[in-house]
């Protein structure tokens, strides 16, 4: 597995030429962002791409499919260093202490992980569940 990871980090070194930018983080972040990024005027539009998941939750109660909203912003907004936030569309943990699952992350992987997590940790216990 370490072999087949290296050879890939050097097909990318040799593709991209990531040695040329090795100690400058931002050169690097640059190649992976995509161009429209470079539309945002100024912070303050906050503009951002979306991606959608959906995930079942099988629980007694029966299953529940909550969508998920990752947004990624061009330039992380105001207070926060991460630039990926992921939303459930409905709440858990409703007869408790509700809350909306959610998760910011440097990543999409880390961001939406966060959120299935916290989906997968807390009983739905909305409309049209039984589940107790």
């Amino acid at each position: 597995m370490k072999m087949r990871a290296r050879a890939i980090g050097v097909a990318l070194t040799w593709v991209f030429g990531w040695p040329s930018m090795r100690g400058n983080s931002a050169a690097a972040e640059e190649l992976l962002m995509g161009d429209w990024v470079h539309i945002q005027a100024s912070s303050g539009e906050q503009l951002m791409q979306l991606y959608h998941f959906s995930i079942v939750k099988q629980q007694a109660g029966g299953d529940v499919t909550f969508e998920i909203t990752v947004k990624e912003f061009a330039v992380p907004p105001p207070g926060q260093r991460l630039r990926f936030y992921a939303e459930a569309d409905k709440a858990v943990n409703q007869k408790t202490a509700p809350f909306v699952p959610c998760g910011w992350g440097p990543s999409i992987f880390s961001a939406l992980g966060d959120c299935v997590r916290l989906i997968r940790q807390f009983p739905y216990e909305g409309e049209g569940s039984t589940a107790s």
